[in-house]
């Protein structure tokens, strides 16, 4: 069953991201950091307001951090949302998400095609 929080964040999606009111996703990642983002908020890490406020900024500012204005890459703005709160609350340490980045990049551009990407532990 979806929670509040996964219905409220599927409402606010824009319309090409949502089909019936449920989120659509291009890819698997997509779906990762949309269903992190309401863990988060479920779990009282996050607040609803601080999530809406650092997705507006990410939006606001798309240009000027390289991405799409063409909606092509809301995602990675959701996920730069997502890690700027993470970070400024102090969820991960100084240099973690920088460091995780660098090991899926080289686990992707070794992963052989139609292989899934895993991260070495």
């Amino acid at each position: 069953m979806k929670s509040e929080i996964a219905r409220q964040c599927s409402a606010q999606l824009p319309a090409g991201f949502r089909q019936d009111n449920e989120a659509v996703f291009a890819e698997p990642w997509q779906a990762q950091a949309f269903a992190l983002a309401v863990s988060l908020i479920e779990a009282g890490e996050i607040q609803w307001d601080e999530w809406a406020r650092a997705l507006g900024d990410a939006i606001a500012h798309a240009e000027e951090r390289g991405i799409a204005s063409d909606g092509s890459g809301y995602y990675d703005l959701w996920l730069q949302a997502l890690e700027q709160l993470v970070a400024g609350k102090g969820l991960v340490e100084a240099g973690e998400l920088g460091e995780l980045a660098s090991a899926w990049r080289e686990a992707y551009h070794n992963t052989p095609h139609g292989q899934p990407v895993s991260l070495q532990s």
